[in-house]
């Protein structure tokens, strides 16, 4: 039997079979046993998530010949072994990106109103169906609106939005969930049981986060690293075939950043340079350990995560500002990466600028800390000698902010033969004109950061 790869060969053909779309499931098996099929559906969501797995499970359900109790295609009778081989005539799938014009609708117009071969309905399913043009849409809008009794249409997009209002008001619209990554390490787990393939726990969970909801990605990436690994295969074998940045790299980054060990910077940039490791998935890799980092700070525990004893101990060499800084500065040189020509001395500022941040203060912080001194500084303006004066005169003689006293003679009589003692109360900051210095102060601060930076 010739080769398949893992997308085509473990392709979902039951809908008890497809992950991470529940509610969808159900909607469509409800429709089927009440027998309440709409003439066109939408299927919308990102790659690799089952919009077309979802039509061709409908497909088959509708035209199968013994449909289980539970809604279920047979895949036993004649029209379910034709679609699942690709050989049913009345099931016919469009490309929209290659039949996107006004003819190819006239065409399919014109052979709507012939009947099926062999099924009981006629099912055309468009995929990429927003990249028709505008007028390839409405010569479509008719037939979609009042089709055959014998014709059913399903729609699959990535990009909605794309789709003319005028069409999607004529479908039933579901918007297809990305796969979670406890779902798929579940589904690419079964899949490497199926094929005797020994992995290590941590593949799985590296290869559903690179995934990003991609079920489609995710077995792709699986096929390509069961051909370039031998059993049993682990996360450095994947770190390799994939040309990942190890987490042993992220991990001494952070450490040169406790140490405010600026020699670290030439030092990354170079083995990254060496290995040919490309720089804007670097940076991506990056935004991820950061913000790993600031969910532990904010005491969120990611349910998959690598190394976690390592990025705990990471977390605390952190405060959650500079979580926060690191990721806004790394958001902005990823969109201006590609504009830039000089890829290694960038590389080289930013890592240089992460590691220096570890004592940049920022304007709310320096606010805070100054109305923390200037709460705590009244209280230490009067010497403890000055203080112990003040208590002693009497309460008929109070000292206002605004006068200075003098001891009167009959006052001289019950102290001490000394000298006059003038005591002058200290005059208060006023707060408002304080705190508008701080502010000021704490702007430019911000600036002359910009500048350094």
């Amino acid at each position: 039997m010739s080769y398949q790869p893992s997308p085509r060969k473990f392709r979902p053909q039951t809908f008890s079979s497809v992950v991470g779309q529940e509610a969808i499931v159900t909607t469509l098996k409800n429709a089927l046993r009440h027998n309440r099929l709409a003439y066109a559906y939408l299927f919308c969501g990102s790659r690799g998530t089952g919009k077309t797995t979802l039509a061709r499970l409908l497909a088959k359900a509708i035209n199968c010949h013994h449909l289980t109790e539970e809604m279920e295609p047979c895949n036993a009778c004649p029209s379910c072994l034709d679609m699942m081989a690709g050989k049913s005539l009345d099931i016919l799938e469009i490309d929209g990106a290659s039949n996107r014009g006004i003819d190819d609708m006239r065409t399919l117009n014109e052979t709507v109103g012939y009947a099926p071969a062999s099924c009981r309905y006629k099912i055309y399913i468009i995929d990429e169906v927003h990249m028709l043009t505008k007028e390839a849409f409405n010569a479509l809008l008719k037939t979609l609106e009042e089709p055959p009794s014998h014709v059913k249409f399903f729609f699959a997009t990535t990009e909605p939005h794309k789709v003319l209002p005028t069409i999607v008001s004529r479908c039933q619209r579901f918007d297809l969930n990305r796969i979670t990554q406890e779902l798929m390490i579940h589904k690419l787990k079964r899949i490497t049981d199926e094929m005797n393939i020994a992995c290590d726990e941590q593949v799985f969970s590296l290869i559903s986060q690179l995934s990003e909801g991609s079920l489609r990605d995710g077995e792709s990436l699986l096929d390509q690293i069961i051909c370039s690994t031998e059993a049993p295969i682990t996360t450095t074998q994947v770190s390799r075939v994939l040309g990942l940045v190890p987490h042993q790299v992220l991990f001494a980054l952070d450490k040169a950043f406790e140490k405010h060990s600026l020699s670290y910077a030439f030092e990354l940039t170079e083995e990254l340079f060496t290995s040919g490791k490309d720089i804007a998935y670097f940076l991506d890799t990056l935004l991820e350990h950061y913000r790993t980092l600031l969910q532990l700070k904010l005491g969120k525990q990611p349910s998959l995560i690598h190394e976690r004893e390592h990025y705990i101990a990471s977390a605390a060499l952190y405060s959650e500002e500079q979580c926060l800084y690191i990721l806004d500065y790394l958001i902005e040189w990823q969109q201006q990466l590609n504009r830039i020509p000089f890829k290694r001395i960038l590389l080289e500022m930013i890592l240089l600028h992460l590691i220096r941040s570890k004592y940049r203060l920022s304007p709310a912080t320096l606010v805070k800390r100054l109305m923390d001194l200037e709460q705590r500084a009244p209280s230490s303006l009067l010497h403890k000698e000055e203080v112990a004066s003040v208590a002693q005169v009497p309460e008929r003689a109070p000292i206002t902010e605004a006068r200075t006293s003098t001891i009167t003679k009959e006052e001289k009589q019950e102290l001490p033969a000394k000298e006059p003692v003038t005591i002058q109360q200290p005059t208060r900051p006023n707060p408002a004109r304080y705190d508008t210095l701080l502010r000021f102060a704490a702007v430019e601060l911000e600036g002359t950061t910009k500048k350094e930076g």
